[in-house]
């Protein structure tokens, strides 16, 4: 996509992704084909070799994952997507980036599940995503876009964030956001080499440099239990430091509704059709769903709001909202769909009702 500076141009949420990760510095794909993602790696297949970069379709998900582990672990900037089943199959080697705390981008479009479900919207992969998914204690830094702006931007920054933290970073897509079209301002290209040396990056040692090992196993007693300790130190900053989230009309709201993704934008309109009827509704928009923005929400639970989680689930990122307003007094309802099922405007706005009369 060569376009100019600052050009608007008119993209599906995937290709969004695909071209902000590469303007963002991304220089090694590697994927393999699941639908509703698979605009994306079709657009990497022909931007990666536009960009200098190298695009493998892998024999399989767990191949494409351990492709990304040796391109970053080499000092790349490299990601892969899929969607909710094929991210299940990269758990694994997501366990062993985090576990050698390499910086790596992963997108998933989340589609219906449990199982191979179908191919329509859902947000069903939210735990998966924000408590690991892999075995062993770690965290990734999860994205969660509502616009196809804000996917671009993401997956522009991605790699600065992967970097900064050594901690892979997962957006958190879906169906109707991952293949809907809307305009999208593109950032520059990022300039830098498609291989940086790292002070920890596997670069070869030639002319003498001490040896770098980047690894994942710790036999030695004691030293895994410091490792981890380390590790959970690392996050308690991030959890400090990262949060993210977007407010709308809470400031003298009686009801905030809470919701990412899709949801967020019926969500967001289900407040203004509240607004319309006199009912003083606001919206929290969690940008990061790992760490999780907790101050707003304790904020309007001190000024005596109730609260609405709104997500095609059964109830996975309640579960938080439920953790952040831990010790108040607020009460938190949900509103959802899942197996494919999208909530309507008119179904969350009755739910409003619901609760305020």
């Amino acid at each position: 996509m060569p376009v100019a500076t600052k050009e608007k141009v008119l993209v599906t949420g995937n290709v969004a992704a695909a071209e902000g990760a590469v303007r963002g510095g991304c220089r090694f794909y590697f994927g393999y084909p699941i639908t509703p993602q698979n605009d994306l790696p079709e657009y990497m297949s022909s931007r990666m070799p536009e960009a200098g970069g190298t695009f493998i379709q892998a024999e399989s998900e767990l191949a494409a994952i351990s492709l990304v582990h040796g391109a970053a672990a080499a000092g790349g900037r490299a990601m892969t997507s899929s969607s909710s089943p094929g991210i299940s199959l990269k758990q694994e080697g997501l366990s062993y980036l985090a576990g050698s705390e390499l910086p790596a981008l992963i997108v998933n479009v989340q589609r219906g599940g449990p199982g191979l479900g179908d191919v329509r919207c859902g947000q069903s992969d939210y735990f998966q995503a924000t408590r690991g998914g892999g075995h062993g204690d770690y965290r990734l830094i999860v994205l969660a876009p509502y616009t196809v702006q804000e996917t671009f931007d993401f997956a522009y920054e991605a790699f600065d964030l992967a970097e900064k933290w050594r901690c892979p970073v997962l957006i958190l897509s879906d169906q109707q956001l991952g293949q809907m079209m809307e305009p999208v301002i593109l950032a520059p290209m990022k300039e830098g080499p498609a291989v940086r040396d790292f002070p920890w990056a596997l670069t070869g040692a030639a002319g003498g440099r001490p040896k770098r090992i980047v690894k994942s196993f710790y036999w030695r007693p004691g030293e895994l239990e410091a490792f981890n300790q380390r590790l959970r130190e690392k996050y308690l900053t991030m959890e400090r430091e990262l949060p993210r989230w977007e407010e709308d009309q809470t400031e003298d709201a009686k009801i905030i509704l809470v919701a990412y993704g899709t949801s967020a934008r019926i969500a967001r309109e289900a407040v203004t059709e509240a607004r319309k009827a006199s009912i003083r509704a606001g919206l929290v928009r969690p940008m990061t769903l790992w760490p999780f923005p907790a101050a707003p929400l304790v904020a309007a639970a001190k000024r005596g709001a109730k609260f609405l989680v709104v997500e095609m689930s059964w109830g996975q990122m309640i579960e938080d909202v439920k953790l952040a307003l831990y010790g108040t007094p607020a009460p938190v309802d949900l509103c959802w769909r899942s197996g494919g099922g999208v909530p309507t405007v008119r179904e969350v706005a009755q739910q409003i009702q619901q609760i305020v009369t």
